[in-house]
């Protein structure tokens, strides 16, 4: 397995797992609505794509991060917004790996920590993340959608 930060010359595979992805959290297929959501990302470098491949050079596992900032510690602190590892490639410790470079990039760039979030009921993802030394906030969590 190798895990490289995914470039514009990526974007065709990237698109196929985002997709999957979106899938998984019952998001209606636009492939052409991701390829673009995907390649504004790249371009504009405001997001930061870990993609894995496997020996063969398939992209079998993905994590994407957003910088943000938290002002009362008054430092960067990264989102780890989406991490999705295909099913047919799942229990090979992909996700850890991908979740391993997510936290060296908040190293390298003398982040405070990464802040993540998923579903209740994802008990892989809630197990995975605990395993990995994320620990559960007590926080609400609201969201408003124009």
């Amino acid at each position: 397995m190798d895990i490289t930060k995914a470039s514009i010359g990526d974007l065709e595979g990237t698109t196929i797992i985002f997709e999957n992805y979106r899938i998984f959290y019952r998001k209606s297929p636009d492939i052409e609505g991701s390829t673009a959501f995907l390649k504004e990302r790249l371009t504009n470098q405001d997001s930061v794509i870990y993609i894995a491949k496997d020996g063969t050079g398939q992209i079998t596992g993905f994590t994407q991060l957003y910088p943000s900032f938290t002002s009362t510690r008054l430092n960067k602190t990264w989102i780890l917004n989406d991490l999705y590892v295909e099913k047919s490639h799942r229990g090979k410790g992909i996700s850890k790996a991908l979740i391993s470079r997510a936290k060296k990039l908040v190293t390298e760039t003398k982040a405070h920590g990464l802040l993540l979030e998923t579903e209740r009921d994802n008990q892989v993802a809630n197990q995975l993340y605990v395993s990995t030394g994320f620990q559960l906030e007590p926080n609400n969590f609201y969201y408003w959608e124009a």
